[in-house]
């Protein structure tokens, strides 16, 4: 029987890079999808041409009873997890804190924060030792906002991604014993779906590649390919950590751009 790897939000962007990454590596792979259902069914397609099983299962991951669906549906057509890519996510727009609504921020935090631990829940009920399992790793998508309270507008993005961080790191210690790892993954401005209007305009691409040490946004692939090192057994003394994966972070002293909902996103939407 093969892995099972299960990519929240994994239609498209770093989700969609990862999962025709794994299944070269022999996976077998579930594409959780919100709203993007063709795109969820076309990769699928690509995958299992690999000659991987691979379906797509649509589930909010805001809404606990759409995740406790999703790990079912998964269980009956591929079996348990073993890996788990937590790549869901959404962004607050661009607000200050005095501008912020309460439902804008309860929807931010219970997809980003809460819709992933429910998922890392339901994990680790069937990856633990303690619950007759074998064993598993936990990929949390979060993002270099973290570390920097985001770019302008996107402290409240930026906040749950670091709530993301501290719960790996946590988590971590937690499940070390039971034969799970879990790391987060901060990947910095990274070319996606998301970026594609700022991509539009030059001098704004050209604003945020200057406050990046390399000097320019990442790539899906760079990203989607240290998770699946972390996700095999050449990571196996990896837990509890947080990988930066951001051309060095943020550089000081470059103009910062307008507030954009974007900017920091790591993260597909689901």
């Amino acid at each position: 029987m093969s892995e099972v790897l299960l990519i929240t939000g994994g239609a498209s962007g770093i989700g969609a890079a990862t999962a025709r990454l794994a299944a070269e590596k022999g996976y077998a792979i579930a594409i959780n999808y919100r709203t993007k259902e063709a795109e969820a069914v076309r990769l699928v397609d690509e995958l299992k041409a690999f000659g991987v099983r691979a379906i797509a299962v649509q589930a909010d991951i805001s809404r606990p009873e759409d995740i406790e669906r999703l790990y079912r549906v998964v269980d009956e057509e591929l079996g348990p997890v073993t890996a788990l890519v937590n790549s869901a996510g959404i962004g607050s727009g661009p607000a200050r804190v005095d501008e912020s609504d309460a439902g804008v921020l309860h929807q931010l935090f219970q997809t980003n924060v809460i819709g992933l631990i429910l998922s890392t829940k339901e994990a680790v009920r069937r990856m633990s030792t303690l619950h007759g399992g074998k064993g598993g790793v936990i990929i949390n998508v979060s993002s270099m906002a973290a570390t920097i309270g985001g770019r302008p507008g996107s402290s409240l993005y930026a906040a749950s991604k670091a709530a993301v961080d501290t719960f790996t790191v946590g988590l971590g210690k937690e499940v070390a014993g039971e034969g799970i790892r879990a790391i987060s993954v901060r990947p910095g401005f990274t070319r996606t779906g998301m970026t594609a209007e700022i991509e539009k305009d030059p001098q704004r691409l050209a604003d945020i590649s200057a406050t990046i040490p390399i000097g320019r946004p990442g790539f899906v692939d760079e990203v989607a390919k240290p998770i699946i090192w972390l996700l095999s057994s050449e990571a196996s003394f990896i837990t509890g950590a947080v990988l930066d994966i951001s051309g060095g972070g943020f550089r000081l002293g470059y103009p910062v751009p307008p507030p954009v909902t974007t900017l920091s996103a790591a993260a597909e939407v689901a």
